[in-house]
């Protein structure tokens, strides 16, 4: 009896162990599966990652400087619909001859002294070419000839009245020359301006709206033509376009399509310095 107790006992041990094994290889297999198809995802993940395009990078060519506009400026709108782009600082850089200009965003501030001084001197050319005008208007008084019998006294009229008229005559010169030289201040005074902002652009209102477009030093035309481009590269661009030679020095392209629009490109020795597109007809007040 104690036999086959004992033998039941060691029977039923030996099938304990037997189950403890058995559920053991199969948590391994099933562990092993598991880690198998981990990494066959695994696998693919980085093989998908590898093969993917990389996302090419977005880069937008600079905007071409050209007669039809630039940055939302076109030649002949009006000065508030100019402002309205949010293109340009709002204060102006100058009052000259009744044009108004300002500078493209980021531009520099008004230069009040010089501003100032524009004006000072624009108003005495306007002052002394009135007064020029008014005097060379006077038609000057005529000395006549003397006849043979007349008196003394007439003599001395008569030298009084060439001695007016010739006063009149030096008056009205002086006044001339000196309206002259005004003008030429005022020409300085244009100039010392242009060149002022001829690195950072502007852009010139007329009342009959935008009649000059002046290009930031580090702007190109379609052509690649800007500040520091060679003459011979400019020849090369538009000599064929009706590229022109004038007499201050600049070139002049007339702009296709637009009647008294043209392409003018400042010079400095063998060098591009600027360059702007200008309605000369288009006159300020």
């Amino acid at each position: 009896m104690r036999k086959n107790r004992a033998s039941v006992r060691a029977l039923g041990v030996g099938v304990s162990v037997a189950l403890l094994v058995a559920g053991a290889a199969a948590c391994s297999s099933d562990d092993g599966k598991g880690g198998a198809k981990d990494t066959a995802k695994a696998g693919a993940a980085a093989t998908a990652g590898a093969g993917a395009p990389a996302a090419a990078p977005t880069t937008k060519a600079p905007e071409a400087f050209a007669a039809a506009g630039y940055r939302g400026l076109t030649p002949g709108m009006a000065k508030d619909a100019g402002l309205a782009t949010g293109a340009l600082e709002t204060a102006p850089v100058s009052l000259l001859g009744g044009c108004t200009d300002f500078v493209y965003k980021g531009g520099p501030a008004p230069d009040q002294a010089r501003m100032a001084a524009e004006a000072a001197t624009e108003a005495r050319y306007k002052e002394l070419s009135a007064k020029a005008d008014a005097a060379s208007g006077k038609a000057p008084a005529q000395a006549g000839t003397l006849p043979p019998n007349a008196s003394a006294k007439d003599a001395a009229a008569a030298a009084a009245g060439s001695a007016a008229s010739a006063a009149d005559s030096a008056a009205a010169a002086k006044l001339v020359a000196d309206s002259t030289m005004a003008l030429v201040d005022l020409k300085v005074a244009r100039e010392t301006m242009e060149k002022a902002y001829q690195a950072t652009g502007r852009v010139s209102f007329s009342d009959a709206g935008l009649r000059e477009l002046v290009a930031p030093a580090d702007a190109r035309t379609a052509e690649g033509i800007g500040a520091g481009a060679t003459v011979e590269a400019l020849q090369q661009a538009y000599g064929a376009k009706g590229l022109k030679q004038s007499g201050s020095g600049r070139y002049e392209l007339p702009v296709e399509g637009r009647p008294g629009w043209q392409y003018v490109f400042t010079v400095d020795g063998d060098k591009v310095a600027g360059m702007s597109v200008v309605n000369f007809a288009l006159k300020c007040s």
